[in-house]
């Protein structure tokens, strides 16, 4: 475990999921639940979809080339940058009504963030973050603290989050920051 990894991936995964869907349907199931119950199962579904992400992540390096992995870990990048960018409009309350209908609030939070976190932004930016810092468990600390934190985030403060930030700003700034991430990992690829 090494900490400054962690450190290195908090930030780039929270502002990942800071304007993501997954963080939008804790802050409306928070609204209709317990903020606890919500946090409880969104955790839950996080700890997964990393451990997943760290898994394949590690298994990329350890089949391909450095400089494959690097060429892929910077286009990912680059896809990741795309999806942020376009996902600065979307609505997200329809899987949260769909569910919540049919289970209890723990389980809903987690079967909605485990759903809508398959092929996330944040799922392969895990994903790339280990494969690049060749440390699964550095990169899942660091992934896990930053999912945990916007999960509390949006529990805790409800819609009064969205009073004060700008959502279409975040998610183009996380697109740029994934913009520089591709360009390090591409030069990194072909020095």
């Amino acid at each position: 475990m090494n900490p400054l990894i962690a450190l290195a991936v908090f930030p780039v995964i929270f502002l990942g999921e800071l304007p993501d869907k997954t963080m939008f349907a804790s802050l409306v199931m928070a609204t209709r639940g317990k903020a606890r119950q919500v946090w409880l199962g969104a955790a839950g579904a996080f700890v997964v979809h990393v451990i997943i992400a760290t898994t394949i992540g590690v298994a990329l390096f350890a089949l391909l080339p450095h400089r494959v992995v690097d060429g892929v870990v910077s286009a990912m990048f680059l896809v990741g940058a795309a999806y942020a960018w376009r996902e600065g409009t979307k609505k997200d309350e329809e899987i949260v009504e769909k569910e919540a209908s049919a289970h209890g609030v723990i389980l809903t939070a987690f079967l909605v963030i485990f759903l809508a976190e398959w092929g996330d932004l944040t799922q392969i930016l895990t994903a790339n973050l280990a494969a690049r810092y060749h440390s699964p468990i550095s990169v899942g600390v660091g992934a896990i603290a930053a999912l945990w934190t916007v999960a509390a985030i949006a529990v805790v403060s409800g819609q009064t989050l969205l009073r004060f930030v700008n959502i279409s700003t975040i998610r183009k700034v996380t697109a740029v920051v994934l913009v520089a991430l591709a360009a390090y990992t591409g030069y990194s690829a072909f020095r």
